[in-house]
Order: C-alpha cells, then structure tokens, then sequence
C-alpha cells in the first residue's frame, strides 16, 4: 500500500467582495431560486450532480457532505445557464459551489472546508461537534527532513495538509497554518488535518524513498486499497488466455506499432476516463516498456479505489523474451 507522492503548494482562495453596480435578478427567477431554498433545509448549487461532479471545488463540498451523512439537495447549474449566472445575482457571491443551510448562504467550497476544520460546519448543521483527537501516525525522519525543505521553500506559515478520503487514499498538500484545524507536530514539523481525514488517518506511515518506486513520499495506509502486485508476462499471459484480467498498454501509440502485443488491450489514449468507469472490482493489469510508467498508471488507479491492480514486470522488453517475434528496443 505504497503511495509516492509529488508535492504543491495549496493557498487559500480569496473571494472578491462586489462592488458597483449590481445586475438585477429576474423576478421568476428569484423566487424560483427562493422556493427551492424553502423546500429544503440544505441546498448545494454545484456543477454537475454529487454522484458525478463537474470540478474540483463541487466535487470537494459533496464529499464533504457525504462524510459527514446529511441529506441534501442539489442544483446543476450547468444545465441551467439561467440558474448559473442567477444564484449568482441572489447570492451576490461570485463562485460556484454555493452551500445554502436554513435559506441562508453558508459560503463555497473553501469556507466549507475552513467550516469544517473548526467544527463550525458540524454546529451549522446541528451535528454533534467533533471528535479532535489528533490521530497517531508515523512520519520518518527522511520523510520530516524533505517537508522541511518544502515548507521552507513555501515561506513562513505553511502546514503540511493530510486528506484522507472514504476509501482510505491519502492526499499530502501544503497550505496555509491554521489554528482551527486537527494538528500534530511531529519534531517541529505541523501537520493538519480535517475532523473526517484526522478520524481515518489513524496508523498511517509517510516515508521519503528514491529507489524503483520512484522519488517522493511514500503513504502506507492499513485501510488503504491493496497495493499494486507485481505480475510476471508468463502470468500475464495466462490471465488474459483465461479472460480474468484487463490488460492496459501505456505506451503511446507509435512504441506499440513496434513492438506490438498479441493479445486483446486497453489504452490510455484517450485519458483515463473510460477505464476509471468501469467497476473497482475490475482486475487491471498495465504494461509498459520497462515496467516504469506502467507502476505510475497502476498507482494511479489503485489509488482510485480498484481492488486489484498488477504492474507487469520487466514491461514489453521481458514480454519479448517469451514471444521473439515481438522486436525489442
């Protein structure tokens, strides 16, 4: 259950106050909008629908408010071009998500999460308040020396940010030091967490490694997805023989025109979208020349959520060994 991990820096959006002349909003619209803020105690406009969120900031209010387990409305606003500039004009406020509790705007996604880490957001929806029990992890000393460096580089009052979500996948981020959040500090080094992520982060491990794995930080999770397994071509073979695996080539298309393989596969061509649809019982096994990029793609989709992911070793080259008439280079 090794994850390497690149590392951003995350700052806080800032959230322009109007000023100026306001547009008016449609009358048929503002009650339009009134009535469904009267219909239901909570009410998310985002883009796109929770089960299937069309950005980043959308789809990070959904999880937050499935975690927590409350009932929810939701309006598309992009299938609504009168809706999306419209609650706009309602609100006064210029983003979307937009979060509405009791008729009331409650803000957008980073006041959501900001909400969320002081536990006001528990308060708002008449949650009991939080558990803020900072949960026992294990950091390295490599791991602590390299997110030293990184936060030095950030500047002063940055924090390391530790996400984990439902499935146990681990995000590490920097971002702003923030007094109300979960924290550990582990030789001086700050760590933050959200009340979900700091409840799901127990037994966690953050390590530096440089070796085939690749150069970064590496997250071991007890609860976290198996780790990718390593799949010989003899085994690879017999699998896809036995339709019980499907096979994905992450080459681009001119490496497989050479060295093409003889058996039914997957490409990512076209993104990851197709294969990422497809049920997380779904067994997966990605190829590659050497068997390098192969291990990034299957880190990949272990990450998100599949249940059973092989990286063939050795890739097209160890492939070739066994079948001569596939051309190495």
């Amino acid at each position: 259950m090794t994850t390497v991990h690149s590392f951003r820096t995350h700052r806080m959006a800032a959230f322009p106050e109007t000023a100026g002349t306001v547009m008016p909003i449609d009358d048929v619209l503002r009650e339009r909008i009134a009535s469904l803020l009267g219909h239901d105690p909570i009410v998310l406009f985002m883009k796109g629908s929770p089960r299937a969120p069309q950005c980043g900031f959308s789809a990070r209010t959904v999880a937050i408010l499935d975690d927590l387990g409350v009932d929810y409305a939701h309006v598309d606003v992009l299938a609504d071009a009168a809706m999306r500039e419209g609650i706009k004009l309602y609100s006064d406020w210029p983003t979307i998500p937009q979060l509405y509790i009791g008729g009331q705007l409650l803000g957008g996604s980073d006041i959501v999460e900001q909400m969320l880490r002081s536990g006001e957001l528990h308060a708002a929806l008449g949650l009991p308040a939080p558990d803020r029990t900072p949960p026992s992890i294990t950091i390295t000393p490599a791991a602590v020396t390299m997110l030293r460096s990184t936060l030095h580089d950030a500047g002063n009052g940055h924090a390391v940010n530790v996400t984990v979500d439902a499935r146990f996948a681990t995000r590490l981020q920097l971002g702003p030091a923030d007094d109300t959040a979960i924290a550990l500090d582990v030789d001086g080094l700050r760590v933050q967490f959200d009340p979900a992520s700091a409840r799901r982060a127990e037994g966690l491990a953050i390590d530096w490694v440089d070796d085939e794995r690749g150069r970064g930080l590496v997250v071991d999770h007890p609860r976290a997805a198996p780790a990718v397994r390593p799949l010989s071509p003899l085994e690879a073979a017999s699998k896809l023989a036995a339709a019980s695996v499907t096979l994905v080539d992450v080459r681009p298309p001119d490496e497989r025109a050479f060295a093409l393989i003889k058996a039914p596969f997957a490409t990512l061509d076209q993104g990851p979208d197709a294969l990422e649809a497809l049920p997380r019982e779904t067994p997966l096994a990605f190829l590659c020349h050497h068997g390098q990029r192969s291990a990034q793609a299957a880190e990949h989709f272990r990450q998100s959520g599949f249940l059973e992911v092989y990286n063939v070793t050795g890739g097209i080259d160890a492939w070739a060994q066994l079948d001569p008439s596939i051309p190495r280079y």
